[in-house]
């Protein structure tokens, strides 16, 4: 683990990491988090009783987009042609959650990190705004990134990533 940010020079300034010397290798990061709502407010989304339509579905579709747009929204991120971009949900009725992973893939010089990131805080965000008119109370948790792979630092893992 490197002991200095990269997004600094010399000076303490911040600027665009140069990635163009860097080889170019496959790219692959998994993120994750959760959205915590009322029992009723995922009874309709998994029934979909929603007025709004598939909360999912949608969900799913602006998950992806999130990640296409990171570099516009992230200022210092550098734009990646994505090769993939999977954004699953799995549901759990016993503690009134849905639970989102996203998988981003590029083949370039620089990680899809931020991409991965970005695609599950914006599918959890799509189901606060499309549920909010219901449940106000809504708690977007635990996002982070779960694994990647490429690049110079290699393979990582979150430890208490299942089948870590």
């Amino acid at each position: 683990m490197s002991d200095q940010f990269t997004h600094f020079d010399a000076d303490g300034k911040a600027h665009m990491v140069d990635v163009g010397d860097k080889p170019v290798s496959v790219r692959v990061a998994v993120a994750s988090g959760s959205i915590r709502m009322q029992a009723d407010t995922l009874a309709m989304i998994l029934d979909g009783g929603h007025k709004k339509g598939d909360v999912l579905g949608v969900a799913r579709i602006a998950g992806i987009m999130g990640a296409k747009r990171t570099s516009e929204l992230v200022p210092l991120c550098h734009p990646l042609p994505l090769t993939q971009v999977a954004v699953d949900f799995r549901p759990d009725t016993a503690l009134d959650v849905i639970h989102c992973t996203a998988t981003a893939k590029t083949r370039g010089q620089t990680g899809v990190e931020m991409e991965a990131l970005c695609a599950v805080q914006v599918a959890l965000l799509t189901i606060y705004d499309m549920c909010k008119a219901v449940d106000r109370g809504m708690v977007i948790e635990s996002v982070r990134l779960e694994e990647k792979s490429g690049g110079k630092s290699g393979h990582w893992k979150r430890s208490d990533f299942p089948d870590a």
